[in-house]
């Protein structure tokens, strides 16, 4: 079945607003929704010919702008955000696509209305939590980053813990070697290529986790893919070890353990059926800030107005028992408002394991837009990023007509990264160097800006040349439609 059939599988019960709102039937939508589809698959194909990131993202961003057919806006807005993820910008990737988190039938009273729940740093009472289960599941919102940002926190408590097992929904099977490698590569995954997804496979790994990929290798959708997915989990992991303990990575309702889900039942329950094993599932896709406060959910609103969390939290009662938004999930987290710097989101810190990095695009030698990466020295040139983005003196959504200034403004920001030894490099859009230079990231105390450093960089000859037009999707898209809109 083509990519887009999936994408409609999943996507047309959250239209049903829409399909109200443009007074047409729910067939007539579908249909707009199913041309819309095949045409981003077109645009996607297109883009992945050129050479890239920030050139497929040029291709992405101008295809978007040029098309107000709102069911084309509507599924091509995520594939714009997965890109805007992978080149770092992380506020408009929020922007592009945004799934209004509307209160359900059956939710959950809110913590706030029961005196016997206190809110916990998520840090410290899901490592509690799970110390009785044999497996952990998490899951995520695919274009916004945020909500990987706690798994990758909580995988060395995690590992402490015992689990030894780590399986993402991103990873290709056909990467055998990233296990001997150590680090994900392009070809690794397709959400891989953003530079936090990135971080936590590199992390499982360093931390001594097995990593597996469990994708569905048929071209199988809904309850058959969420089968095969269960099953390549089971193979690989309890049919082996049935002694292993498990952490999962997986995009939204793909880890509910209960409930109809896809006309069927999801990959969790599917598992669940394999190994009669009741994993502990970590809620993280609903309570958390969107570009516009009318996306948020309203217990949100009211639970940050009281408590003002400065970290992820959830909410314990004193029995021990975790409050969760809705049947299916054991807990769910909630994430605090996002904070800023110089047009970045503070929590690229990871709570305090990175430090901002300060780059300024003097070094992009006035080639716009330019990409800054940062990888670290031990790992090839081939390695996704610990941290990339780009720098351009317009908005980076700008379209051609509207890049007009009237005066030139030199592009500064900030990179988030461990401390320790890195290759940082700039680059045009064609993928071609500007600069290179090795930095270090200090324990304590400001890291240096890259242009006060001593003069061991090299830098690429003069490529003054007209910009290139946009770009395309890696070709390897199995399911990843499919995930975005599963609510």
């Amino acid at each position: 079945m083509p990519t887009f059939r999936r994408w409609i599988t999943l996507g047309c019960t959250l239209l049903a607003g829409v399909v109200a709102a443009q007074a047409q039937t729910a067939s007539q939508w579908q249909a707009r929704q199913v041309e819309a589809a095949r045409k981003s698959e077109a645009i996607m194909h297109d883009a992945d010919k050129h050479r890239g990131l920030l050139a497929q993202y040029q291709v992405m961003r101008y295809a978007f702008a040029g098309d107000k057919d709102p069911a084309f806006r509507l599924i091509f807005g995520q594939y714009v955000s997965w890109y805007q993820t992978f080149i770092g910008d992380y506020p408009d990737a929020s922007s592009s696509f945004s799934i209004k988190q509307l209160p359900l039938p059956g939710d959950h009273p809110s913590p706030l209305s029961d005196p016997d729940y206190t809110a916990r740093p998520a840090l410290e009472a899901i490592p509690e939590l799970a110390r009785n289960y044999q497996s952990v599941f998490f899951n995520e919102a695919h274009n916004v980053p945020l909500t990987r940002t706690l798994t990758v926190q909580l995988l060395s408590k995690l590992r402490a813990e015992g689990f030894n097992y780590f399986a993402a929904e991103t990873l290709y099977q056909t990467d055998t070697k990233l296990a001997s490698r150590g680090y994900p590569v392009k070809d690794s995954g397709f959400y891989t290529e953003e530079p936090i997804c990135a971080e936590m496979v590199r992390t499982a790994l360093k931390l001594g986790f097995k990593v597996i990929a469990y994708e569905a290798l048929s071209n199988a959708t809904g309850n058959a893919r969420e089968a095969e997915q269960a099953r390549n989990i089971y193979r690989q992991v309890f049919q082996k070890d049935p002694s292993a303990r498990l952490v999962v990575d997986a995009g939204y309702a793909h880890i509910q353990e209960s409930g109809i889900y896809l006309g069927g039942s999801s990959m969790a329950e599917h598992l669940h059926k394999l190994t009669g094993i009741d994993p502990l599932t970590v809620e993280q896709t609903v309570l958390f800030p969107h570009q516009s406060a009318a996306d948020d959910y309203p217990y949100y609103t009211a639970v940050m107005q009281k408590l003002q969390p400065a970290v992820p939290i959830v909410f314990m009662n004193k029995a021990g028992k975790p409050w969760a938004l809705r049947d299916g999930y054991d807990v769910s987290v909630f994430f605090p408002p996002q904070q800023f710097h110089r047009e970045r989101p503070t929590w690229l810190t990871l709570g305090g394991l990175r430090k901002r990095y300060f780059v300024s695009g003097q070094r992009c030698n006035h080639t716009f837009p330019c990409l800054v990466e940062a990888r670290y020295a031990d790992e090839g040139a081939d390695a996704i990023p610990a941290d990339r983005m780009a720098l351009d003196p317009v908005p980076l959504d700008a379209v051609t007509s509207e890049k007009v200034s009237n005066g030139f403004i030199m592009p500064v920001s900030e990179l988030y990264l461990r401390p320790g030894k890195y290759r940082l490099t700039y680059s045009d859009q064609d993928a071609q160097l500007l600069f290179q230079q090795e930095i270090t990231v200090p324990e304590n105390g400001a890291a240096a800006s890259p242009d006060d450093s001593p003069a061991t960089a090299k830098t690429a000859k003069d490529l003054s040349r007209p910009c290139v037009p946009p770009v395309t999707l890696p070709g390897k898209f199995q399911g990843r439609v499919s995930d975005c809109m599963t609510r």
